[in-house]
């Protein structure tokens, strides 16, 4: 099952046969299609402004809108540092933990050897060991990795969505600036937004004040699922072809009919709003960007056959459907423990490593970039691996980590990176950054900045006030 959000609307358990139907039957002269869609992501986007031709400072010849889309992975609750991109074989037990480093295909760099198959991939990836935020909050933190704005206050957890943290997520602000691109939305968000215990929502992750035609849209759902498919953007058996042309038709008539009374904005709104709508009913590039079905057994089996690793995949034929930035969210899964829920490993680190968290990240990730490379969509496709902070550098009496935003790691490659690049240090005992400290504004000034856009673009404000995109710098180093 998907479900389309906006911003502040839950089309109850997603948009379902009754409703689609109701959509087939037009009721009420057919105004049930704008209602359903008048305040809902699946709105049309305002005029967009025209991408920047501005050069970024910094910017390396090529690297600058290199990248024609993006897949950002984000792991919920925080990767570690030292058993993933950073390992500390030398620093003592309670803080280098059970795994070991491994080589990778990049001179110098090693990894935790829970990464097999990434490591054979390295020199597609570059390495940011001394990501930084200081913020030890899952949602402050996330908040300014998702939009690279920091939090106010800082280190404040369950922060509701809202003024003051409601700058726009970089999906947002991407899908502002690039557009819609045929049936489908300019961003996605899949399978599930991300959320603190008690199901509480981060801010960092909609439109915020830059509104609801960019919004990204929510698509929940579980493309692991033996019986996933998409009902949601076709008609119901109920409802043929040709009745639903019928109905169309006749809602044309009704629009012109209005728009000789009143040739307004909001009129031209909902009409976009219908065509987007009919768009996803009637296209089958739409409906076909969804069919996990037309992989053949041995890709799907690549990814992985879990929720995570599914996703992926999905988020691969979204972007080749022309989605231009496509977020998978590690949430949590029904199994995890309540004391150490997705990457939050409070407790019992190695094991959750080892045995449900590294074998399907390492999987899927690896799987992403060989499937990218094999199809020629590597070199524009920007890859995005990050998390909203890292871990202790030591282990609790749990034999857990707990949470740590002085320094983690993520890893970029594709699209205007250079791979085999490792960018920034931490100290002996991955717990500081000693060079190259990156924060999260440089990380979306160089996700813009591959996409096409200096970090200088500027957007508009509920008061038509000229912000900056980013205050952040693109990370030279890898470009």
């Amino acid at each position: 099952m998907l479900n389309f959000q906006g911003p502040s609307h839950t089309l109850c358990d997603g948009v379902n046969r009754r409703t689609w139907l109701r959509v087939g039957s037009l009721s009420a002269f057919g105004l049930g299609l704008n209602q359903l869609l008048k305040n809902s992501s699946l709105q049309a986007n305002s005029p967009n402004p025209p991408a920047s031709t501005e050069k970024s400072p910094n910017a390396i010849a090529g690297s600058f809108g290199k990248a024609k889309r993006c897949i950002v992975l984000f792991m919920l609750g925080g990767p570690p540092q030292h058993e993933t991109w950073d390992p500390k074989p030398d620093a003592p037990g309670e803080i280098r933990g059970e795994s070991k480093p491994i080589a990778t295909s990049t001179p110098g760099l090693h990894v935790g050897e829970l990464m097999p198959l990434t490591a054979k991939l390295t020199h597609h990836i570059a390495v940011l060991r001394a990501m930084a935020t200081d913020d030890n909050a899952h949602s402050a933190s996330g908040y300014w990795m998702l939009t690279g704005q920091p939090h106010s206050p800082r280190n404040a957890e369950n922060s509701l969505p809202g003024p003051p943290n409601d700058w726009p997520s970089i999906a947002a602000v991407v899908r502002h600036l690039k557009g819609d691109h045929g049936p489908l939305p300019g961003a996605v968000r899949l399978p599930e937004p991300i959320w603190n215990t008690g199901r509480l929502l981060w801010p960092g992750q909609d439109s915020g004040w830059l509104g609801s035609h960019a919004d990204p849209w929510l698509i929940q759902c579980d493309p692991n699922a033996p019986d996933f498919k998409v009902p949601d953007i076709a008609l119901p058996a109920e409802v043929s072809l040709e009745h639903f042309a019928q109905r169309h038709a006749f809602f044309s008539q009704l629009n012109r009919k209005l728009d000789q009374h009143q040739n307004s904005p909001q009129l031209q709104r909902w009409d976009a709003w219908q065509h987007k709508a009919i768009d996803l009913i009637r296209t089958r590039e739409a409906q076909a960007a969804f069919a996990l079905d037309q992989e053949t057994p041995e890709v799907r089996d690549r990814y992985g056959r879990n929720r995570f690793g599914q996703s992926v995949l999905l988020a691969r034929r979204l972007v080749e459907s022309g989605v231009s930035l496509v977020q998978v969210n590690w949430t949590r899964w029904k199994d995890d423990p309540d004391n150490a829920p997705a990457w939050d490993t409070h407790a019992n680190n190695a094991q959750r490593l080892k045995n449900v968290l590294m074998p399907p990240m390492d999987q899927a990730y690896s799987a992403l970039l060989e499937d990218l490379q094999q199809r020629g969509m590597l070199e524009d496709t920007l890859v995005v691996w990050i998390g909203e902070f890292g871990r202790s550098p030591k282990h609790n009496p749990s034999g857990g980590r707990d949470h740590w935003g002085h320094v983690f790691s993520g890893a970029l490659a594709g699209g205007g990176i250079q791979g085999g690049r490792i960018h920034g240090a931490s100290d002996r005992h991955g717990a500081y950054p000693i060079e190259g400290r990156v924060e999260p504004q440089d990380l979306s000034a160089t996700i813009y900045h591959c996409l096409g856009f200096a970090p200088s673009t500027e957007i508009h404000d509920k008061l038509s006030r000229p912000l900056a995109i980013s205050k952040g710098s693109p990370i030279s180093a890898i470009l």
